[in-house]
């Protein structure tokens, strides 16, 4: 049989456009080694941090589905615990570059196996509604088998973490997030990719990691709309299992 290589190319190149399995961008070895680490995960917030929650309100934040309406979720002994019907939150107030510290837990009798196991995300750039943005995966971790570009701490679909440092079930567990965002031309075009470094638990787990543009399930990640500042956003996830919580929330911009 004679091959075209013109007609050839186009096979490839539609193959990839007509990607509808998200199995397709699935990564399940190797899987990053466990380390553990056992220094206290509060952390005080600096002076020039702006407190996004203190475990007294939700004044920081608004509803993604109705923007400009109050976020719904639930507050309560200083907690902040997902409403997984009332959607999306993100913050009021956009950021370019920053430092960030979140602290979360997932249920200590959670349910559920893989991505259906206590998932949430921290959208380190919400650009959209929905689940629109650059994704850090929260989800339980611990003896918790998944696709390792899925798995906690990963970016989501695009790098695993290094390591595995979640805790068990029913421990706070932190974050600590140094996000440079993405630049773009005046033509709209992408000057610079977002980087990421992200200590999980104390432990580096994203070292200045490249992202290859905004979060998506099925098929590759790429930068197609110019943003600046954006809000910051947590994932009310649709899985069935018990809703997760977070405390302690703090941001200082840096440049």
């Amino acid at each position: 049989m004679k091959y075209f290589p013109a007609l050839v190319a186009l096979c490839i190149s539609t193959a990839s456009m007509d990607q509808t399995d998200p199995k397709e961008t699935e990564v399940w070895d190797p899987k990053p080694p466990v380390v553990t680490k056992t220094t206290a995960t509060t952390s005080v917030p600096p002076s020039d941090a702006v407190i996004l929650f203190d475990g007294k309100n939700l004044n920081q934040w608004t509803s993604v589905n109705k923007p400009g309406t109050p976020a719904m979720w639930t507050v309560a002994g200083g907690v902040l615990t997902v409403k997984k019907d009332a959607g999306n939150i993100e913050t009021k107030q956009s950021f370019g570059d920053y430092q960030l510290h979140i602290e979360w837990k997932i249920p200590a009798k959670i349910t559920g196996e893989g991505q259906g196991r206590g998932n949430s995300g921290l959208f380190l750039a919400s650009i959209g509604r929905g689940d629109a943005g650059y994704e850090l995966q929260i989800m339980d971790g611990w003896e918790n088998p998944t696709y390792v570009n899925g798995q906690a701490g990963s970016i989501y679909k695009q790098t695993p973490p290094m390591v595995n440092a979640s805790k068990k079930p029913g421990e706070w567990q932190s974050y600590d997030v140094l996000w440079t965002a993405p630049k773009f031309n005046a033509d709209s075009t992408l000057k610079s990719p977002a980087y990421v470094t992200v200590f999980h638990n104390g432990v580096m787990i994203q070292n200045h990691t490249e992202l290859k543009g905004p979060t998506v399930y099925i098929g590759k990640a790429e930068y197609k709309q110019a943003h600046g500042a954006s809000p910051i956003k947590l994932q009310a996830h649709g899985d069935p299992s018990e809703p997760i919580s977070f405390r302690n929330i703090w941001i200082r911009e840096t440049k």
